[in-house]
């Protein structure tokens, strides 16, 4: 890992690369920020930097013993401790080495929990960090380190610690061994145990811009650099769910055929069609049928915006601004709150679990009346 493969939070870099440089970094430091925020790969990147023998503009070099062991997901000095679903009361989460590593090398950028979740294959256990996991940094914490200066201890998710856990943990950082770095990585630092908050140095990571996602998915996956805008938008600065949402192209595609069939039969008031149309969205299914509507509803605000003929505030690919140049003439002041609004409610009656054949056809023939409007 590098720094400079952290996505964004420049700022929160060069702070953490000047801690370790001026060897000011504390015992206990937190990084916290939103969910698809790059923490879990900076809290990595600063602990192969500070095992590194041969830093290289402010880099970690990538060919030292130590690096190459980062690399490698083998270093002796580099503990990580995560949530996880028991199998046994003697679990402990080095149990599950072997998915985290397939975690860490499928999610080397950017963590996800969501992700973890799947690797880890469970089904309605809620994944925690247990007492044993400290008893077991204790023990590793009194131990003289293997061949670097510092032994680092990364714990992600500490929010997810359960009481008996936490409360051993704070111990541990109230009289930390002189040799031990802790750093914390939390979603949600607000769920933390306050005394263990308290004894934490933190830094907050933000969300990166739409722009740096959109380099981001450009670089790795090579796609259109306006596609790439296009996906990211809507993520707002979640780059699991960017990446997702391009998994999701097929998906995507699918959508915008069936928003322009909407329309397209709206405008000729082709109820039979329209019928027809509903009932294939409603054969989507809840969850699918409800992220249609919230397609739909960005759809409608990007073309409205598209008539303000300002480029750099749309978020469209070339196949949907291929037809917005026909189509955003037909959303204006007159008609779009309350076709957002039609959208969101019948999001919002799906979500109820109302008769969903119901709801969009009367969405449906709600958009006829106002597409003309």
């Amino acid at each position: 890992m590098r720094f400079s493969d952290i996505i964004g939070n420049e700022r929160a870099v060069e702070r953490v690369r000047r801690l370790i440089d001026t060897d000011r970094l504390p015992h206990a430091l937190l990084l916290h920020g939103p969910v698809g925020v790059p923490k879990l790969a900076l809290a990595r990147t600063m602990a192969q930097y500070l095992h590194c023998t041969n830093h290289t503009d402010g880099e970690p070099c990538g060919v030292c013993p130590a690096c190459k062991q980062h690399q490698s997901f083998n270093n002796t000095d580099t503990f990580f401790i995560y949530p996880y679903a028991k199998k046994a009361e003697s679990s402990v989460c080095e149990d599950f080495l072997p998915e985290w590593q397939e975690f860490l090398r499928d999610n080397e950028q950017v963590e996800s929990y969501e992700r973890w979740l799947k690797t880890l294959r469970v089904d309605n256990k809620q994944p925690q960090i247990y007492a044993n996991d400290s008893n077991a940094i204790l023990r590793k914490a009194n131990l003289t380190s293997f061949t670097s200066r510092y032994k680092v201890f990364i714990i992600w998710l500490p929010e997810k610690m359960n009481t008996e856990c936490a409360n051993k943990l704070l111990k541990i950082l109230e009289e930390p061994s002189a040799d031990c770095k802790f750093i914390l990585v939390s979603d949600d630092a607000s769920e933390i145990l306050p005394t263990i908050f308290s004894r934490t140095q933190r830094i907050e990571l933000s969300k990166p811009s739409t722009a740096v996602v959109a380099d981001y998915l450009v670089s790795r996956y090579g796609i259109d650099p306006q596609d790439a805008l296009a996906l990211a938008a809507p993520a707002d600065g979640n780059v699991p769910l960017a990446e997702r949402a391009l998994e999701q192209d097929n998906e995507q595609h699918e959508f915008h055929e069936q928003f322009v069939s909407l329309m397209r039969l709206a405008y000729v008031r082709d109820l039979v069609s329209l019928k027809a149309w509903s009932e294939g969205i409603a054969a989507f299914k809840r969850e699918k049928s409800r992220r249609f509507l919230a397609y739909c509803t960005r759809q409608v605000r990007e073309n409205f915006v598209y008539n303000l003929h300002v480029p750099s505030l749309n978020y469209l690919t070339r196949e949907e601004q291929q037809f917005s140049t026909r189509f955003a003439p037909y959303i204006n002041e007159q008609n779009v709150e309350r076709m957002l609004a039609e959208f969101s409610r019948a999001e919002s009656d799906i979500q109820g679990n109302g008769n969903a054949n119901i709801i969009l056809f009367d969405l449906a023939v709600r958009i006829t009346i106002l597409i003309k409007t």
